[in-house]
């Protein structure tokens, strides 16, 4: 693979409007180098105010895209996101669970406009996919839905709790490594709408960086800078919560 691209994965759904989920994904693994894949689990009709309808993939489909991916291109590391039923999530863990490659689980529970994205027997079954991930990179809300700290903790499992969604000036992520002291990152906070995508980004940048060899916390270091990149380069578009600047970032 010397000189080649690695290789990401991406399992999620699909946004319409092009700021998270899969398209938010394509575009960070290409401007950050990687040859990016996808097995979509779910169509969205969405915006930048909104989504406005769901359709699952029927798992077998997600599990024939995982397949395909694999069994021709291979994989250097994978990045989950939405998963649309708890059905999409076995068949993917089911995938995963051989491959020996970086996993970094972002646990989609709730859109930035609100609207939920994984019902309470979807989020059930990531207890599985959190023991196969390398990370899991739950934001305030999902962390408090997974159980808080102590749960997470338990698991003996690294975690990245962001902190995007809490109050104040600045922004604080905090990275959970078992046997290892907690790790710290803290920047002001960007005064800005458009954010539609952030968790998706980073997720996705973080894999693309493990992907490349980097360790975790300098994964994690590069792939902030990136998102805060894009924040700060919006293009504008949207009503609502509009999405991020992947292609300005250089």
């Amino acid at each position: 693979m010397t000189g080649q691209p690695p290789r990401i994965l991406s399992i999620a759904g699909s946004d319409s409007s092009g700021g998270a989920g899969i398209q938010a994904d394509l575009k960070t693994i290409t401007m950050l180098g990687g040859y990016a894949m996808t097995a979509i689990t779910a169509l969205t009709a969405q915006n930048t105010v909104g989504v406005q309808s769901v359709l699952a993939v029927d798992p077998a489909m997600v599990a024939a895209q995982i397949d395909a991916c694999l069994g021709d291109i291979g994989v250097d590391a994978v990045k989950i996101g939405m998963l649309g039923s708890p059905e999409i999530a076995a068949v993917v863990a089911d995938r995963l669970e051989p491959l020996g490659v970086p996993i970094v689980f972002d646990p989609v529970m709730i859109a930035s406009s609100g609207a939920a994205l994984a019902d309470p027997a979807t989020i059930a079954a990531f207890a599985r996919l959190m023991q196969l991930a390398t990370l899991t990179t739950p934001n305030v809300p999902e962390l408090a839905a997974l159980g808080g700290d102590d749960a997470m903790r338990a698991r003996g499992r690294s975690y990245l709790a962001k902190g995007g969604d809490a109050d104040g000036p600045e922004v604080t992520d905090r990275l959970v490594m078992p046997g290892e002291p907690d790790r710290t990152w803290s920047a002001p906070r960007i005064a800005t709408r458009h954010t539609h995508g952030t968790g998706c980004t980073l997720s996705s940048a973080i894999a693309t960086y493990l992907g490349l060899g980097l360790a975790l916390p300098e994964a994690i270091e590069r792939a902030r800078q990136f998102v805060r990149a894009a924040l700060q380069h919006a293009p504008g578009y949207g009503a609502g919560h509009g999405p991020l600047g992947h292609q300005a970032v250089r």
